[in-house]
């Protein structure tokens, strides 16, 4: 239309986490190279010019003018990580996968910090793999911080920052094979048996106890125990039924309804004299708990400068509005150290190892309960009680019962 004004051209711009020059086209940022080079401002003028005679759609080629101008391996994760800091975020909380990928970046930096991204092939994705057996870590983590490496690449290729070829060529790398590789294996992950549970449940704070007998119940997994709040059980009837806000598979669409039979109804009931917005287990209870316990089995009498005392009205580490993965797990294994003490005559490596081979996790109490369902009603009902979309993941959770096939072959064998 005749003296109608047209849409303005987006603007060269700074990429403020990696400092490189930035424009946007279409809802995607394109990377320029170093900001205020002159480099930086040919290639700006150069996707411009691009962008106008395709008619203002982004332009295609293989390289991008950030990849041609030679962007480095630590401009490239400064602006992958900036993504991910936006990306992996679940209910407006950060999930544990940005420090997944963070971990999995730290070889790649030390190695090919100022690298060109362009020439990162094959030999340097083995390179990086081989720093990650010498420290130690096993295979099965070895391959998945590999895999996060290759995302990063494909991520730049998404955006042209990394020219296809790259991408492709590291996808040649085969993962870690199980006996055919220098790294270390770990053992599989077992049930823990209900004497440890039973053993251990003496020795932790009520609302740790809680936990563990519903995942022994249920099946939960510890974040899904951990998040419990009166506002997402629905009670009534005799299975009360538990919809979590967040779970695993919540970004693949996934549903997940979590019944309460008799049992877990009488674990949770003394925890629903709650807000329905807070958190039935809350650590902040525990230490009120143990403070009260400590002043009831004291031994000597206040002093008037105790009693006088005034409380840090910030303390530096206040217990939070409910449990962590990290403060589950060492509630867990500091009740299981007291359980199963190493014999004093140890070495204190080996009292190290003791306490090791005699501690277990959170997620070891799934296993357990994924195996007694498994032997009770059957893989099918043990996926579904789960909340697996396939019985292959089931698999991995539930151990075989072999002493039904000891059991079989003492008759037909």
């Amino acid at each position: 239309m005749p003296g109608r004004a047209s849409p303005r051209i987006p603007s060269y711009r700074l990429h403020k986490p990696s400092g490189l020059a930035v424009v946007r086209l279409n809802g995607h940022d394109i990377y320029l190279g170093e900001h205020g080079t002159a480099e930086s401002r040919k290639a700006y003028e150069r996707v411009i010019t691009q962008w106008l005679a395709n008619g203002r759609h982004p332009p295609g080629g293989g390289q991008s003018p950030a990849s041609a101008n030679g962007l480095a391996i630590c401009e490239l994760m400064l602006a992958y990580l900036d993504h991910a800091r936006g990306y992996y975020v679940k209910n407006g909380t950060p999930t544990g996968e940005y420090d997944n990928i963070r971990d999995a970046l730290r070889p790649v930096a030390k190695l090919y910090d100022k690298t060109s991204a362009s020439s990162f092939g094959p030999q340097a994705l083995r390179t990086v793999r081989q720093a990650m057996i010498e420290a130690g870590l096993a295979r099965s983590v070895i391959n998945a911080r590999v895999n996060r490496i290759r995302r990063m690449f494909r991520w730049g290729v998404e955006n042209e920052l990394v020219a296809p070829a790259v991408l492709h060529g590291i996808q040649a790398v085969a993962a870690l094979r199980q006996g055919r590789s220098e790294a270390r294996e770990t053992a599989p992950v077992k049930p823990v048996s209900d004497d440890q549970i039973m053993a251990v449940l003496e020795f932790v704070p009520r609302p740790v106890a809680a936990m563990i007998q519903l995942q022994r119940l249920t099946g939960m997994r510890p974040g899904e125990v951990m998040a419990i709040r009166r506002c997402d059980i629905e009670v009534g009837g005799r299975n009360w039924v538990y919809r979590p806000v967040s779970h695993k598979t919540q970004h693949h669409g996934k549903r997940r309804v979590i019944f309460l039979g008799p049992r877990a109804q009488h674990v949770l009931e003394p925890f629903l004299d709650r807000e329905p917005e807070a958190y039935l287990f809350r650590p902040s209870e525990t230490v009120e708990e143990l403070h009260k316990r400590r002043r009831a089995t004291r031994k000597t009498p206040l002093r008037p400068s105790q009693a006088s005392r005034t409380r840090m009205k910030v303390p530096h580490r206040r217990p939070g509005a409910r449990y962590t993965r990290r403060s589950y797990a060492v509630a867990i294994a500091r009740a299981c150290d007291r359980v199963f003490p190493p014999p004093p005559c140890l070495s204190e490596e080996d009292k190290k190892l003791w306490r090791r081979g005699h501690r277990w996790s959170p997620n070891k109490l799934r296993h357990t309960a994924a195996t007694d369902l498994r032997q009770r009603f059957g893989i099918e009902s043990a996926r579904v009680v789960l909340g697996h979309s396939s019985s292959v993941t089931t698999e991995i959770y539930a151990a075989l019962d072999e002493s039904k096939a000891a059991e079989i072959m003492e008759q037909v064998g």
